[in-house]
């Protein structure tokens, strides 16, 4: 995968992202995930996208080339992984917000305390948590051949698969938070709900 896959169109690369498999190595192990929910935050018109009206610190990478990590505290406890999309300089970026556990089981039930599969790694902060992603890994390069977390091409969803509905927990972000921006893989028992 390399960063021209990534500076398509942002909503088109959410639906486009189901089916990926994420990988994260790190020294206790490598956990991975195939992706079955995500959101498109869109910089220039989105309310509800953290860069919108906000070049900041936080957001910088945002602003950067398609196809590195964006990662985020909520709440002040979950961090959130999210693709950076799009061109240089627009402040794009892609939720993953649900995964179906596929590699490194035992290590994710560890980190996540829970023997359910289910609960494994069903929302944000929850996949954040199974493969061990921090705000260590903002900013990491998922082209580069070397990078501890990569997306990698795993199982073709088809158009009939996919869902799509309103975003998750963006009501202040007023006409925005009506968008259809968040896709997930039908009937999948993974997705966050």
């Amino acid at each position: 995968m390399n960063h021209s896959f990534f500076r398509q169109d942002t909503v088109e690369l959410a639906r486009k992202l189901l089916g990926m498999l994420l990988v994260h190595r790190t020294t206790e192990g490598v956990t991975a995930g195939m992706i079955v929910e995500t959101e498109a935050y869109v910089g220039a018109v989105d309310k509800a996208c953290h860069a919108y009206r906000n070049r900041s610190e936080r957001t910088e990478i945002m602003y950067h080339d398609g196809g590195y990590a964006y990662v985020y505290l909520i709440y002040g406890m979950h961090c959130c992984f999210n693709v950076v999309t799009g061109p240089e300089g627009e402040g794009n970026a892609v939720l993953i917000r649900a995964l179906e556990p596929v590699i490194g089981l035992d290590l994710m039930r560890k980190r996540r305390q829970t023997k359910q599969l289910q609960n494994l790694c069903s929302g944000p902060g929850k996949v954040c948590q199974a493969l061990g992603i921090t705000k260590n890994e903002y900013g990491l390069d998922l082209c580069a051949a070397d990078s501890p977390l990569r997306l990698i091409r795993y199982r073709h969803i088809t158009d009939a698969q996919i869902a799509s509905s309103p975003r998750i927990n963006v009501a202040y972000a007023e006409e925005a938070a009506a968008w259809p921006w968040r896709f997930y893989v039908k009937e999948n028992p993974y997705v966050s709900g």
